[in-house]
């Protein structure tokens, strides 16, 4: 990795477009990027792209630190330069840069905010620095780590998308694994007005699913504490978990099978009767769903 002593001085220059690299790239959602493509030709680009120079022996290449999405578009509308802000910046004070850049500008969803955060702690930055950094409090931080490090992406992920607050999740998250404490938790949140109304359902919901499959959502943001505790014993008690879930899929399923058959054998019985058939056509009450028309006068279900 270059070190170096970042020069905060900045220039607006034309970068040809073959030369600059992205330096942090991200997914973007085709709807979005159609927009920015529309905006650009119509009304020109607003903002500059932010670059840094890095030479070598066969000339000056650019590493991208903020406007993929406007680089992009550029590609895509046919040119060939885009106007570019050049800063002069070591490659960890660009990669923060780019990072934190993103983080403060555009709505991320729940998993890529929080793996931004990762990141940031990842490169040595303490909460109050990340805070700075990306606009967030401090205490919001210090509990997005606090999850993150005890593997909670159920918990995060219902953070992130408001479903329930931060301080409710890190109240079940220190609970443990224990369901009572978990109970115990969240009535005290309840009691404390830390949950209320709708949260307080979600928070029910997001907490059975933990239980029954665990913390993690099986994505790329799973923390490395999470998987240092993976044993023989803790894959056979998930798979004995898993086939336990699934005989109460199978064993709803074939209660709802029992109901229709009833309710399908009562229905053929009853309108063989021609006087209540008569009476339901005098009440406007003959018909019934084709789905289960479609049963009653079969043969079979």
């Amino acid at each position: 990795m270059t070190k170096g002593k970042q020069d905060s001085s900045s220039q607006l220059q034309m970068i040809p477009l073959d030369l600059i690299e992205v330096l942090n790239p991200r997914e973007r959602n085709n709807r979005v990027f159609e927009q920015i493509v529309s905006n650009i030709q119509s009304l020109g680009l607003k903002k500059p792209v932010v670059v840094t120079p890095r030479r070598n022996h066969e000339g000056t290449r650019y590493l991208l630190i903020c406007g993929e999405g406007r680089l992009k578009a550029f590609r895509a509308l046919g040119h060939s330069e885009i106007p570019a802000m050049v800063v002069d910046v070591d490659d960890e004070s660009a990669f923060i840069m780019s990072l934190t850049e993103n983080i403060a500008r555009r709505k991320f969803s729940p998993l890529e905010l929080m793996g931004g955060i990762r990141q940031l702690q990842d490169q040595g930055y303490d909460k109050k620095v990340i805070a700075r950094k990306t606009g967030l409090s401090p205490e919001y931080v210090h509990g997005i780590l606090h999850l993150l490090n005890d593997g909670e992406e159920r918990l995060l992920m219902a953070v992130g998308s408001g479903r329930i607050p931060l301080n409710a999740a890190m109240a079940i998250s220190a609970a443990g694994p224990d369901n009572k404490a978990v109970q115990a938790a969240m009535q005290d949140a309840y009691e404390s007005g830390k949950l209320r109304g709708a949260q307080l359902i979600q928070a029910r919901r997001v907490v059975e699913r933990r239980r029954v499959r665990g913390k993690a959502m099986g994505g790329s943001m799973i923390s490395r504490k999470a998987t240092e505790g993976v044993t023989t014993t803790s894959l056979v008690r998930n798979y004995q978990r898993e086939v336990g879930r699934q005989k109460q899929l199978i064993r709803k399923a074939e209660a709802a099978q029992r109901h229709l058959l009833f309710i399908v054998g009562a229905l053929r019985q009853i309108l063989s009767d021609e006087n209540f058939v008569n009476l339901l056509r005098a009440e406007h009450l003959d018909t019934m769903p084709q789905y289960l028309a479609e049963r009653v006068w079969s043969r079979g279900v």
